[in-house]
C-alpha cells in the first residue's frame, strides 16, 4: 500500500480520460460518479467501447467532445500524449483480460493510471506491469475500493496501533448470490465475462469478489499471506470458472485465516465481512453496514464504533464527508480513492513523493492478488494441498 495527505484541493481538476465504461456499463458509471464528488478530476476523453459507434455515443451521452471519443485506447493514448490539454490520467473500467494492455500503453505514453481490480488476468502481466509503473514517475492505482470505508481505515489504524496486539486469526467473506442461477446464459453481458476465462482470467468468483476479501483483510491487518489450502467449486452445470471459493490461509508470523466468497448463496447481496482477532481483542465489520465497527477488547464488553462518532480516530476522520447517522458508503468510498489518487499525483507531477497521510492500493497489491488467485488455482487443482505463494 502506498500512503499519502489529503484534502479536498483547490487547484482545478486533473484531466482524466476513460477505458471502457460506455453505454450500459455499471461501473463506469460509479467511477465517473466517484471521480467528480470531490472535485478533483473532469472526464475529458475516453475509449468507451471497442465499437467506435458506440463509443462516440457513449461520448456524446456524457457531454465529451466527438474529437476526444476514441475507437481504441491506442488511438486515445496517442492523440492524448499531443494535445496541450490532453488527458493527465486514464480510469481503465473494462473486463480484466483487457487491464494490462491499456495500462501497459498509458504508462508508456506518460499518463497515470487508475485501475478496476484484479489488475490484470494473468499474473505474468501483473509483475511486468509492476515493474513498468516501478520504472516510471506515474502514480498506479489500483481500485479496491472498501479500503475507502471510514472504518475501514479505523481498524487498520488500531491494528497498526497494537490495540489488538499480535493477530492470531483473521475471517473473511464475500458472499452474493446473483449468479446461483446460469445468468450468462440469460444475457446479462455483467455475467457472461465473469465467467469467461478468456476474460476474466483463471478465477471466476475469486477473481471478482474473493480479491476483494484478501486486499480488504490485507489492508486492514499488514499480514503477509505465506501458504493456501482452497478448494474451488463451479456449483452450476457448464460454468467454466469458480462460483464458491473456500481458502485456509498461513501467514508470515504464524497468524492463520480463512477466506469464504460465494456467488451461489441465495439470500446474500454484496455480504463482504471481516473480523480480525489478536492476543488483546477482536473487530468485526460489515460492508452492508459499513457504518459500524465492532470492538471487544478481550474480557471487556464489546463497544460499537460508528462512523463520525466519539470513538472514530483521525484516519477514519480524514475520509468522512457527512456527519455521523448519515449513510455513507460505496460512492464514498471509490471518491476516497479518487481523492487520494488526485493528492498523488498531484505530488508527483511536482517530482515529489507521495506526501504522508493517506492510503490506496497501489499495483504491488495488485500483483499479491494474482499471487493469492494462481496459489489457490493450483490448491484446487491438488485437491487441496497446501501451496506457497
Amino acid at each position: 500500500m502506498v500512503s499519502a495527505a489529503q484534502g479536498t484541493s483547490a487547484a482545478r481538476p486533473i484531466r482524466l480520460g476513460m477505458v471502457g465504461g460506455g453505454q450500459g456499463a455499471f461501473i463506469g458509471a460509479v467511477h465517473r460518479i466517484a471521480s467528480r464528488i470531490d472535485g478533483e478530476f473532469q472526464l475529458v476523453a475516453g475509449a468507451f467501447s471497442s465499437d467506435a459507434e458506440r463509443s462516440r455515443a457513449s461520448a456524446a451521452e456524457l457531454g465529451i467532445d466527438p474529437s476526444r471519443a476514441y475507437g481504441t485506447f491506442a488511438e486515445m493514448a496517442e492523440q492524448e500524449r499531443g494535445r496541450e490539454d490532453g488527458i493527465e490520467a486514464v480510469a481503465i473500467v473494462t473486463p480484466n483480460h483487457l487491464h494490462f494492455a491499456a495500462a501497459k500503453a498509458f504508462l508508456e505514453a506518460g499518463f497515470h493510471v487508475i485501475c478496476e481490480k484484479p489488475v490484470t488476468a494473468k499474473l505474468e502481466d501483473a509483475v511486468e506491469l509492476e515493474k513498468i509503473a516501478s520504472g516510471s514517475a506515474k502514480v498506479f492505482v489500483l481500485t479496491h475500493n472498501y479500503t475507502g470505508y471510514p472504518l475501514v481505515r479505523h481498524a487498520r489504524a488500531m491494528v497498526e496501533a497494537g490495540e489488538l496486539g499480535a493477530i492470531r486469526v483473521v475471517q473473511a467473506e464475500y458472499a452474493q448470490d446473483w449468479l446461483t442461477e446460469a445468468a450468462e446464459h440469460t444475457g446479462s453481458k455483467q455475467a457472461e465475462w465473469r465467467v469467461d476465462p478468456e476474460k476474466a482470467g483463471a478465477g471466476g468468483a475469486l477473481g471478482d469478489i474473493a480479491t476483494h476479501a484478501f486486499n480488504l483483510l490485507s489492508f486492514v491487518t499488514g499480514l503477509e499471506l505465506e501458504a493456501v489450502a482452497a478448494d474451488l467449486t463451479s456449483f452450476v452445470p457448464g460454468r467454466r470458472l469458480d462460483d464458491n471459493d473456500h481458502a485456509l490461509l498461513r501467514f508470515a508470523g504464524g497468524a492463520k485465516g480463512m477466506l469464504w466468497a460465494s456467488q451461489v448463496a441465495p439470500g446474500n447481496e454484496n455480504g463482504l465481512r471481516l473480523r480480525v482477532y489478536g492476543e488483546k481483542g477482536g473487530l468485526e465489520w460489515a460492508q452492508e453496514n459499513p457504518n459500524q465497527l465492532w470492538w471487544t477488547p478481550f474480557g471487556k464488553p464489546k463497544q460499537l464504533v460508528t462512523r463520525g462518532g466519539a470513538g472514530a480516530g483521525p484516519e477514519a476522520a480524514r475520509v468522512t464527508r457527512i456527519p455521523p447517522g448519515h449513510p455513507e458508503g460505496y460512492l464514498e468510498g471509490f471518491a476516497t480513492i479518487y481523492r487520494e489518487a488526485a493528492a498523488a499525483i498531484r505530488a508527483a507531477d511536482r517530482g515529489e513523493g507521495v506526501p504522508d497521510g493517506v492510503v490506496f492500493p497501489s499495483v504491488s497489491d495488485g500483483v499479491r492478488a494474482m499471487r493469492f488467485i494462481t496459489a489457490c488455482v493450483e490448491s484446487s487443482k491438488a485437491d487441496g494441498r497446501w501451496t506457497k505463494l
